[in-house]
C-alpha cells in the first residue's frame, strides 16, 4: 500500500470507494507539528475540485489506472466509439465521459483514454488540435468594437473567438484545455 509521500500530479486514489484525480499536491511543513501533504482533488466522474490534507506518511489507496492510446471512430446513439491501435478492440464511451472533449475530436483523432477495471474513466487530449474555420463572419479592417476579435464556427461545432483576419476555410490551432484560439496553421 502507498503513502502520501508517494502522491504525484495525476495519481489517482481510491478514497471512501469514489476516483479523485490530484491536480496538485504540496508537502508542507509547519513552524510546530507534523509534516502535511496539501493537495487539490479532482473527482474523476463529476469533476468536482476539492481541497485535502493529509498527515504525511498515512497509507493512502492508490487505484489502478490504466492508459490506452485510441483513435476516435465516430458517434452514435450509446455514445462515442474508440479503437485500441494496439489491439483493435472497439469500447463506446458514453457522451458524459467524453463531455466537452467533443469539441475538438475529428473521426481519426488520437486520445489518451484512462481505464479503472476495464471502465472509462476520462479522456486526454493533445495539448492543441488543427481544425478548419467552416464560418466566421467576414472581418472589416478598422473594426475594432470586441477587442479584435469575432466569433468563429468549427468544424466541430465548437464556437471560438479567432482575430479579425481569420476568414471561412481556414484551419487554426485551438487549445484543448481553454478553447482558446493559438494560431493559423500554414
Amino acid at each position: 500500500m502507498a503513502t502520501t509521500n508517494d502522491i504525484k500530479n495525476g495519481t489517482v486514489l481510491n478514497l471512501d470507494g469514489q476516483l479523485w484525480q490530484v491536480t496538485w499536491f504540496q508537502h508542507h511543513k509547519p513552524g510546530k507539528g507534523n509534516t502535511v501533504v496539501r493537495t487539490k482533488i479532482k473527482h474523476v466522474l463529476t469533476g468536482k475540485v476539492v481541497d485535502r490534507t493529509f498527515p504525511a506518511d498515512t497509507k493512502i489507496d492508490m487505484a489502478q489506472v490504466d492508459k490506452a492510446d485510441m483513435q476516435y471512430l465516430y458517434e452514435d446513439t450509446s455514445g462515442f466509439v474508440f479503437m485500441d491501435t494496439s489491439t483493435y478492440d472497439q469500447l463506446t464511451i458514453p457522451a458524459e465521459t467524453v463531455g466537452d472533449a467533443k469539441d475538438f475530436m475529428l473521426e481519426g483523432t488520437m486520445v489518451n483514454v484512462a481505464l479503472h477495471e476495464g471502465a472509462p474513466l476520462y479522456l486526454d487530449l493533445p495539448a492543441s488540435v488543427e481544425l478548419e474555420i467552416t464560418y466566421t463572419e467576414p472581418g472589416l479592417q478598422g473594426d475594432r468594437s470586441s477587442a479584435g476579435t469575432k466569433p468563429a464556427t468549427l468544424e466541430t461545432g465548437k464556437v471560438i473567438q479567432v482575430p479579425l483576419f481569420i476568414t471561412t476555410g481556414e484551419k487554426v490551432k485551438v487549445d484543448t484545455r481553454t478553447g482558446d484560439y493559438l494560431g493559423r496553421v500554414n
